[in-house]
């Protein structure tokens, strides 16, 4: 056994124990090294995947739909915006409120997005009578409201607020809005003709001055769920109807324009000057 044991420690000393002993080695180092970069290369492979995934379900998209900025911008806006104009516009009786923080507060509107129409809720009074109600508001301070426009019973259109100047109508919309009040005659609050008519005009007038479609014409209750205008509100089928109608109006009577032609009717006035209390009453159309 002694013989044996000087041998295999004679062996162990031996040149030839020592090489294998290195390739071994070195064979071991060449697996743990191809071990970790299995391990890290998978991670960094794993964590690419999740980068990719996040740009092409995340950011992409999102960078995709917003608008191109600077120049780029104003020249796509440019080729694709087209302009119309009513050929005949609306008889429009302007008698602007006083300038107050009641039902006039002269803070300017931003983009407008919508037309919202209303009712007036008091059976049987007139668009003067509306109109005079927010006035008298300057003194009474008994509520904050107003409209830019009332239409009345027999289908005449006052208005009250430039379209540049936010009114008291619309709630947390009163910034991007313009808003219509509607005479009626009963608790239905359903308008007559001369009424209902001169709604589908002025609507229609509006949505080509601010570059809308029939369909951003909108209801108060499509704002804040009140139900106004009632009529339109407790009848779906007639409020789809009316917005057919500003959609059919606004096809027979409406041409196509230049830029300068457009800003020739409705004025570039109202879309760029921020009111105060004498430019609002210089700009009100």
């Amino acid at each position: 056994m002694r013989e044996e044991n000087k041998d295999y420690t004679a062996y162990r000393e031996s040149e030839e124990y020592q090489r294998l002993k290195y390739i071994r080695r070195q064979k071991r180092r060449k697996q743990v090294m191809i071990a970790r970069i299995c391990v890290f290369g998978g991670g960094a492979l794993f964590l690419l995947a999740i980068i990719l995934l996040i740009y092409n379900f995340v950011i992409a998209p999102n960078k995709e739909s917003k608008p191109v900025s600077g120049d780029e911008s104003n020249i796509l806006k440019e080729e694709e915006v087209k302009y119309f104009v009513i050929q005949e516009r609306p008889v429009i009786d302007v008698q602007l409120l006083t300038p107050n923080e009641y039902s006039r507060p002269g803070i300017a509107t931003e983009t407008i997005e919508n037309i919202v129409v209303h009712y007036t809720a008091n059976p049987g009074t007139t668009a003067q009578q509306n109109r005079d109600f927010f006035e008298g508001l300057k003194d009474s301070h008994e509520t904050s409201v107003s409209s830019h426009f009332v239409i009345g019973l027999e289908g005449e259109i006052i208005q009250c607020i430039p379209t540049i100047e936010r009114a008291y109508a619309s709630n947390q919309r009163n910034y991007n809005t313009v808003s219509i009040e509607c005479c009626h005659m009963d608790e239905t609050g359903k308008f007559n003709d001369g009424t209902y008519d001169s709604l589908v005009e002025l609507c229609a007038w509006l949505c080509c001055k601010f570059n809308l479609q029939a369909e951003d014409v909108i209801r108060h209750y499509d704002v804040t769920g009140k139900a106004c205008p009632k009529y339109f509100v407790d009848n779906q089928d007639e409020w789809e109807n009316f917005i057919y109608a500003i959609d059919q109006y606004m096809d027979k009577n409406s041409v196509e324009v230049t830029k300068e032609e457009w800003e020739g009717v409705y004025g570039e006035g109202e879309t760029v000057v921020t009111p105060t209390e004498e430019a609002s009453i210089e700009f009100s159309e």
